[in-house]
């Protein structure tokens, strides 16, 4: 399926990297979790966000953990994005050339990480990148700790430049933020994070989710996501327990050192949902 600004939406659950004491891939329990995400009723699954520790895969580790997402999801009918992020750009040109081959539904891809580039060369990256995906649509991941967080008008500047751009991950704003969204009508896919959906769907701007509440449960953030459809009001007074459910047990942890990947493991531990693998944050 080619996704399109209108198409993609939803929940989408990402790829937890299992990893042995060894500190090698478990690729039977990645394998296994990939079939329990597919048979949640996921929206998408997509691989190599901050839970996939892209950043710490070498090359071969990388190509063998897209294969077994692109095997597994073809057999399960499930929309699949490859994560091609890389602080190093030129890395992640080639893991999208080398990806082609596996025709996902979009890549998902971070402007380059050490040199902060300009307006100008946010544009090239972007191209170089777009003709490497062969027709492949394009998403933006630009998290709060990017070296460079974009504002809505960078946005439609980059969704102008490149026709492929199709969709954006990014930290959720206030008030004045969701009005100027809504007044630039970037004909682009916005994902916000998972636990404040609820308001992003309210504010008319996101269109979904690559989400963290599904680290927790990926039923029940599907069953969610629906709600925000058919009862708001009820979907908000849900985000409002989720939020505070994270005030209490999740903050205090990233307060105390644990890095994201660990606590959104640690999330799957508390939901108890699949065998995903951290022991640093199964002893918490």
């Amino acid at each position: 399926m080619m996704l399109t600004p209108k198409t993609l939406k939803g929940n989408w659950g990402t790829l937890l990297l299992p990893v042995n004491s060894d500190d090698r891939i478990d690729y039977g329990r990645l394998s296994e979790e990939i079939g329990q995400l597919a048979g949640a009723g996921l929206d998408g699954i997509y691989s190599n966000g901050t839970a996939g520790e892209f950043h710490n895969q070498t090359e071969t580790e990388f190509d063998m953990v897209q294969e077994i997402m692109a095997e597994r999801c073809r057999v399960a009918g499930m929309p699949f994005q490859i994560g091609a992020g890389h602080p190093s750009p030129v890395i992640s040109l080639n893991r999208v050339r080398r990806c082609v081959a596996l025709s996902p539904d979009a890549f998902q891809v971070i402007l380059p990480d050490w040199v902060v580039a300009s307006s100008e060369e946010q544009v090239d990256f972007l191209a170089r990148i777009a003709e490497a995906a062969g027709g492949i649509p394009l998403v933006l991941y630009n998290p709060p700790h990017a070296k460079q967080v974009l504002g809505p008008a960078d946005l439609l500047r980059l969704r102008t430049a490149i026709p492929s751009l199709i969709g954006v991950k990014l930290a959720s704003g206030d008030a004045r933020w969701f009005a100027e969204m809504r007044s630039l009508n970037l004909d682009m896919s916005v994902f916000v994070p998972g636990h404040l959906l609820a308001t992003g769907v309210r504010e008319r701007v996101a269109s979904g989710a690559y989400s963290n509440v599904a680290c927790l449960s990926p039923k029940g953030s599907q069953a969610w996501w629906r709600q925000m459809g058919a009862d708001p009001d009820g979907a908000l007074r849900v985000q409002e327990r989720i939020l505070q459910f994270f005030a209490t047990c999740i903050v205090p942890l990233k307060n105390a050192g644990y890095s994201n990947p660990a606590l959104d493991k640690f999330l799957a531990a508390v939901g108890g949902w699949g065998n995903v693998g951290n022991e640093a944050a199964l002893a918490v």
